[in-house]
């Protein structure tokens, strides 16, 4: 019987980007927060002089940062025809644990919404037609529910408080040379400029607007000058280390929510940050229309209930998902009479890696980089290339980028390399300096047989079962990874290096061993429709109304971007109807003003 601790305005699940958020907000609104963390206190910036974090054993190769498997963990198949099986280790994502979570080890690149990513569904057949998406297998892709014009302001407010830098293409409707002349219309510039491009990016880039497409700079959160955001952290320029992606930043350059959000609210009086916590499930009330709070267990095995008038689900992704279920709210998902809504609509990333080779006497310094550096193209995102007879939906952006040139993980070789031994030591030495490196960042349709839901076999330490992932590359993103990364390999070849080679993730089966992207999508989305959404379009469960959302797992389908710009664009979107409608008369919000 779990012992029931004193009421609370708010309980939060999760202390990373969105957690941390919404007790900043709230907490500055007068509302008593109770944030509940599995992973335990850090803090990247403590050892500012010699960073710890520069530790590339520790943190990118055995994952400090990460979720231990042994704690938790999920099941995986590609197909409902096979057996789920744990996965033991990490390998294709990377969930973090602890404060900040996910957050701290981010890249960086900090993208915004296409316009055509928040009705894609409407859009595609305004434009093409029923036919065109009929004939596209298994599409089970859906609109947001939100506009552009909804959005942008929330877009707008993060990049300020990321310090996010970058060169904005479309400002109140006015192109802009030099930006993403793709993007939606912005209220504003980037808060700070562009970072400084390593000569890589600028021979990618140089071709491919030779070529007709239109370069532009990452948008970045490691910023590029001193700078102060709205809640008043500070952020300094970017060193160009490298260390970026699997590592916090101790320079205080890299955005993340513990300098950018934490460090402000930490000794706020409304604030109760608890570690150790592990939420078993979300209390459901006598009528089910409401929840009650949570029940967690403390780091000494203590069970706890907290209630509260208000919980909001702010863990990574696939946990939300595996929350709702082991807490019985919303309907799951049945793949074989496609009813139910929990774990539906479950998408990835579908990635292609590209290097070019140069002569030994290039030397392009890889050891100067960061998570967001490099030059990238959006002609072949979302619907910004006419899709007529392709058969199918979706694409990516093609970037050259330099995120690290760390001794471990930095070792590019040509085809035909042996993997070790001295011909492979010679090949290392030979194209450290001298390798141009891609990433083709693409997007992941939603279909009906890409799914989550609980296993029937296996269960976590505390007798739960276990999240199971059914995944595998849809036809659609097969079919758009070939035609994007052919367009890649024609850019590559006009960059003038001695030899191209091209790892296309989507020609096999999904594995979830090699790492890919920590971009898990789906699984809680957001829309209009209670039968095909898990939350409507403010976050907000259709099933519990003082139950919120927030996250990737809102996505419909996933975008041919990084997920975490347009997830907090979400988040603030998501706050300001709390603070502005929510708290003054609780209830659905469903078609409120």
């Amino acid at each position: 019987m779990a012992r029931t601790l004193p009421k609370t305005d708010v309980v939060i699940v999760g202390g990373g980007w969105t957690g941390l958020t919404n007790a900043y907000e709230l907490c500055h609104e007068g509302l008593e927060c109770v944030v509940l963390e599995r992973g335990q206190w850090r803090h990247d910036s403590s050892s500012f002089a010699a960073p710890e974090e520069h530790d590339e054993l520790k943190y990118g190769l055995r994952y400090a940062h990460m979720m231990n498997t042994a704690q938790q963990t999920l099941t995986f198949r590609n197909k409902t025809d096979q057996r789920a099986l744990p996965m033991r280790r990490l390998g294709s994502f990377l969930p973090g644990q602890g404060l900040g979570g996910a957050g701290i080890h981010w890249n960086g690149q900090q993208w915004r919404f296409l316009e055509a990513d928040l009705n894609l569904r409407s859009h595609y057949l305004e434009r093409y037609g029923q036919k065109f998406l009929d004939d596209i297998p298994d599409l089970t892709i859906q609109d947001y529910g939100i506009s552009w014009d909804e959005i942008e302001p929330h877009h707008d407010f993060f990049e300020k408080i990321t310090g996010c830098s970058g060169q904005a293409g479309n400002i109140g409707g006015e192109t802009i040379a030099g930006g993403n002349v793709f993007e939606g219309p912005r209220s504003n510039p980037y808060p700070n400029p562009p970072m400084k491009q390593p000569y890589s990016s600028t021979i990618f880039a140089r071709t491919a607007a030779d070529m007709g497409y239109h370069p532009f700079p990452f948008p970045s959160a490691n910023v590029t000058r001193n700078y102060t955001n709205p809640y008043g952290a500070q952020l300094h320029p970017c060193t160009y280390c490298g260390y970026c992606e699997r590592f916090g930043c101790g320079y205080f350059a890299k955005a993340d929510p513990i300098i950018c959000v934490y460090d402000r609210i930490r000794d706020h009086p409304n604030l109760d940050l608890r570690f150790g916590a592990w939420v078993q499930r979300v209390e459901k009330a006598a009528d089910g229309k409401t929840a009650t709070g949570v029940t967690y267990i403390d780091d000494n095995g203590e069970e706890l209930f907290q209630p509260a008038d208000l919980v909001l689900m702010c863990s990574y992704s696939l946990w939300n998902v595996h929350l709702l279920l082991n807490s019985g709210l919303g309907e799951p998902y049945d793949p074989r009479s496609r009813t139910g809504v929990v774990g539906r609509n479950y998408a990835y990333q579908t990635i292609t890696g590209l290097n070019v080779f140069y002569d030994r006497e290039m030397n392009f310094n890889p050891f100067m980089g960061a998570g967001a550096l490099g030059m990238c193209i959006d002609d072949f995102n979302t619907d910004n290339f006419d899709h007529s007879g392709l058969g199918f939906v979706g694409g990516g952006y093609i970037s050259c980028k330099m995120y690290h040139g760390r001794p471990i993980s930095w070792q590019p070789t040509p085809e035909g390399t042996p993997a070790w031994g001295a011909e492979w030591k010679k090949a290392v030495r030979e194209n450290y300096n001298s390798t141009a490196d891609f990433v083709v960042h693409m997007s992941s349709a939603s279909v009906h047989h890409n799914y989550l839901d609980l296993d029937p076999t296996y269960t976590d330490m505390f007798g739960r079962p276990l999240l199971r992932m059914t995944f595998d590359f849809p036809e659609n993103d097969k079919r758009m990874s070939d035609y994007i990364s052919k367009k890649t390999y024609e850019i590559a070849e006009n960059m003038g290096g001695a030899s191209v080679s091209m790892t296309e993730r989507a020609k096999d089966p999904y594995s979830i061993v090699p790492y890919q992207t920590t971009h898990n999508t789906g699984g809680a989305v957001m829309g209009t429709d209670p039968a095909t959404s898990v939350v409507n379009r403010y976050g907000q469960m259709w099933d519990a109304s003082n139950v919120f959302v927030f996250g990737a797992c809102l996505f419909p389908q996933n975008l041919g971007y990084n997920p975490t710009g347009p997830l907090m664009a979400l988040a603030y979107w998501e706050i300001d109807a709390i603070k502005n409608q929510y708290l003054s008369n609780p209830g659905p919000l469903m078609g409120r003003s």
